[in-house]
């Protein structure tokens, strides 16, 4: 097959969106800003939904699920949340449609107009903690550990596929509990599963970091985020964790009686991850062939393509390739038998490396007689051929090395394209030149991080947990500052 992939060096952007659409991820709606997420993309995000899952349930945390309309009056309680969120709502006003009078289809029926509005939810804390008011009484009703899968909509001026839509999925988790210390323990443990799951099943190493004021969640008291660089010198925020302190318990009368006796608002946190990480699992590992996916996420681990002259050798190699297909699914593996008899080895053979499945097993005539196998690695693109006999034991071995390649390649590119700067020219310097992460000190003021945002475009990423101990002077004003933080363009 034609892959015609823009090269990433020439134009980055096309690049993305023709991988995207060729490779048979996802596509544009016929409803603006929204996308169809195609077989093989949801396949990935299945993927990043049982892993995700169990490290939640390994952990206490419940799915439940709330409802996707949220009355207005909900969101005006808390007052940090809905100036946050209130220029991306859509809003449902009406319950009814009608044919038009003058017979042009349907009209809304103004007679069934809503008593109160409704918002499609951009983010479900308002409905729960509405909700968790009547499940709360005492201690003994804490904590609460839940998380749903669901899809939010928040109204995109600019769209992507995956990076930004109207409408996207996700899983939201919102936990409460009796101490301050314990949601603050809740907040910090997520924030490590989001870091093991990008880091063990992404492949895509992660830098873990508070955001600021300006840049927290709204409503939150503090915000934690992991922070990846993409293959552009861009940084994408993979993962958020709120301490949500006891916002929305105040702004909902959710109270408890303590052991004590004593009567106190429930402390809370929220957490998410959205189908944004395919994109970033995209930008990270990816090349002008196609897709590299991790094979802990890859839908297909291994695909068999068989070659033949005459119909003899094709029922021969077949018998041989399910033999081996039935050895490599024993293994646990997701394994592929393309014999379809409409396209070429070659159209297959270019297809599997567009949509980079992992390992790409090819039996031809001389193979069935030597009782071998060619075996081409998608990261590397290097081909080898060996014997049949244990070949499940050395792709399961392979697989894991494919799996720490990549992590080691993604972790060498972010460590080379990581740099500091000790003045603002140098700052701006960088960015225009190189991009990637910049490790800069800051006064830690809302002004100078406006003016990093207004005149580079760049933002104030976050300032990372694991921060270096040096004195310096912030890069805009030059006052003392003993803090880093981590600057970029990002998506």
């Amino acid at each position: 097959m034609a892959k015609e992939l823009t090269s990433k060096e020439d134009n980055y952007s096309q690049w993305y969106n023709d991988l995207v659409i060729k490779a048979d991820l996802a596509e544009y709606s016929a409803v603006r800003g929204c996308m169809v997420i195609k077989p093989y993309g949801y396949a990935i995000w299945e993927k990043i939904q049982a892993a995700l899952d169990g490290l939640f349930k390994k952990t206490g945390h419940l799915n439940v699920y709330f409802p996707l309309f949220i009355p207005k009056s909900f969101l005006s309680k808390e007052a940090e949340h809905v100036e946050g969120f209130a220029k991306e709502c859509a809003v449902v006003t009406h319950y009814r449609l009608k044919n038009d009078p003058g017979g042009k289809g349907l009209i809304v029926d103004p007679e069934a107009k809503l008593e109160e509005e409704l918002v499609i939810r951009p983010t479900s804390e308002t409905i729960i903690w509405n909700t968790y008011r009547n499940w709360i009484q005492s201690y003994r009703d804490l904590p609460i550990l839940y998380n749903q899968w669901a899809n939010i909509v928040r109204w995109e001026m600019r769209t992507r596929l995956f990076l930004r839509t109207t409408e996207f999925l996700w899983q939201e988790g919102h936990t409460a509990h009796a101490t301050r210390e314990e949601a603050i323990e809740e907040t910090m443990k997520i924030l490590e599963i989001y870091t093991r799951f990008a880091e063990e099943y992404m492949a895509v190493p992660v830098i873990k970091g508070l955001k600021t004021e300006s840049e927290k969640f709204a409503g939150a008291v503090d915000t934690y985020c992991i922070e990846a660089l993409m293959q552009d010198g861009k940084a994408i925020q993979a993962g958020t964790s709120h301490f949500l302190g006891q916002n929305f318990a105040k702004a909902f009368e959710v109270t408890f009686t303590d052991k004590n006796g004593k009567l106190d608002y429930v402390w809370a946190t929220s957490w998410g991850v959205t189908t944004r990480l395919i994109g970033a699992l995209i930008m990270t590992h990816s090349d002008n062939n196609g897709l590299i996916i991790p094979p802990k996420l890859a839908p297909i681990h291994v695909v068999i393509v068989p070659i033949y002259k005459n119909e003899t050798q094709r029922l021969q190699i077949a018998v041989k390739a399910e033999q081996i297909k039935k050895m490599l699914e024993e293994k646990g593996l997701s394994v592929k038998f393309d014999n379809r008899e409409t396209h070429k080895p070659g159209w297959k053979f270019a297809e599997y490396e567009l949509k980079g499945v992992p390992v790409r097993l090819a039996i031809g005539p001389k193979d069935y007689d030597d009782n071998t196998v060619e075996i081409a690695r998608r990261d590397t693109l290097e081909k080898k051929t060996l014997p049949q006999e244990g070949i499940e034991s050395y792709i399961e071995d392979l697989l894991t090395e494919i799996q720490q390649n990549i992590f080691q390649k993604a972790l060498a590119f972010r460590d080379a394209n990581t740099f500091k700067a000790d003045n603002y020219d140098e700052m701006k310097d960088i960015l225009n030149k190189k991009g990637g992460f910049i490790s800069a000190h800051w006064d830690g003021t809302p002004e100078t991080e406006k003016k990093i945002n207004e005149e580079t475009r760049a933002t104030i990423r976050c300032i990372p947990l694991v921060n270096e101990s040096s004195e310096g002077k912030c890069i805009i004003t030059g006052k003392p500052s003993k803090q880093r933080v981590l600057i970029a363009r990002g998506y």
